[in-house]
């Protein structure tokens, strides 16, 4: 298939001036030796052994860390969040603020990054500097809010006070070279990777989890149409009729309309297994006429790649391949 470039319309006078669809985003700066990082609890809380560690490991780095004052907080009646809305979400706007912070580490995904964000303020957050928000799963909630009210590119990784950052070389290797030596980080596979439906074509990354994608459609500081956009998906622990309804949900609302391509992730935990979770995807997404590329291991899983949103790229889902324009951070 010929390469073509995902065009999306535009709608003048949203909010922040944002265009309708996925455009390309300022890159933060990459980090250097010595710079100093803030670890936040958006979400659900961390065990604290986890997070020990996970300090440990971003010293070892060479980076100056500093723990928000509520990370360590738990939610006195709601035992799945990390303390309450407003402490959760003064965390997050005080780290992005804080002129001394070069990047804001999120410790946990789980549940309750939605509810934070219209406690946020976002006029003060776009007076501060960019930098790199890192994280993944409930985390997409702050991904799509961060490119849409603040026009900022944001790292879809580990959340680093879990297994998924925590005694996992490989995904610690991965986020390291995407924020210290982002042109090292170019070409994005996996062994596995392969066309669910080929082609070539150019668009700026975007997206995450299913769920969390799902469950912000027609919310505040929610894109309006993956319009332009390379699509990025996975998901855990739901079943193949639960993925079905989100998906034809993002479908039938026109979401999905003008989509460039999608690139599907991991889908741990999703019953019953990946050979019908794949046949799902090729019957929902196929129909697009865009392409869809299968295996990427990116998610909740083990040696996970780490992905820049927000920035240009070239999905070539017949070479298995996700890769950037640019370097995901300047």
């Amino acid at each position: 298939m010929e390469e073509r470039a995902g065009v999306g319309p535009r709608v003048p006078g949203t909010r922040s001036g944002d265009p309708r669809g996925v455009r390309e985003l300022v890159r933060p700066p990459r980090l250097r030796e010595g710079g100093r990082v803030r670890l936040v609890a958006p979400c659900s809380p961390v065990p604290a052994a986890q997070l020990d560690a996970a300090v440990e490991v971003l010293r070892g780095w060479g980076l100056e860390v500093g723990l928000a004052p509520h990370v360590r907080d738990r939610h006195p009646r709601l035992p799945y969040l990390a303390g309450g809305d407003a402490t959760r979400a003064a965390d997050l706007q005080e780290a992005w603020c804080d002129p001394d912070v070069d990047a804001v580490f999120c410790v946990r995904g789980g549940d309750g990054a939605h509810r934070t964000l219209d406690l946020l303020d976002f006029d003060a957050m776009r007076r501060a500097a960019p930098k790199a928000l890192v994280g993944f799963s409930d985390i997409t909630a702050l991904h799509e809010a961060f490119a849409v009210e603040l026009g900022v590119a944001t790292v879809h990784g580990p959340v680093v006070g879990t297994k998924y950052f925590v005694g996992d070389t490989v995904a610690q290797r991965e986020l390291h070279t995407t924020l210290f030596l982002p042109e090292h980080r170019m070409v994005l596979t996996s062994p596995g990777a392969h066309a669910l439906v080929p082609g070539r074509v150019r668009g700026v990354t975007f997206g995450g989890n299913l769920s969390l994608l799902n469950d912000g459609l027609a919310t505040p500081h929610s894109r309006l149409s993956a319009a332009g956009g390379i699509l990025v998906l996975e998901d855990v622990g739901e079943d193949v009729a639960r993925l079905d309804r989100m998906l034809t949900h993002l479908l039938r609302t026109g979401w999905m309309d003008g989509v460039a391509g999608v690139a599907l992730g991991t889908w741990t935990d999703c019953p019953p297994g990946p050979g019908v979770i794949a046949d799902l995807m090729r019957d929902r997404l196929e129909p697009l006429g865009v392409p869809v590329l299968w295996g990427l291991e990116f998610g909740h899983c083990a040696a996970q790649l780490t992905i820049p949103l927000g920035v240009p790229a070239v999905l070539d889902a017949g070479a298995g391949t996700l890769e950037l324009a640019v370097p995901g951070l300047a």
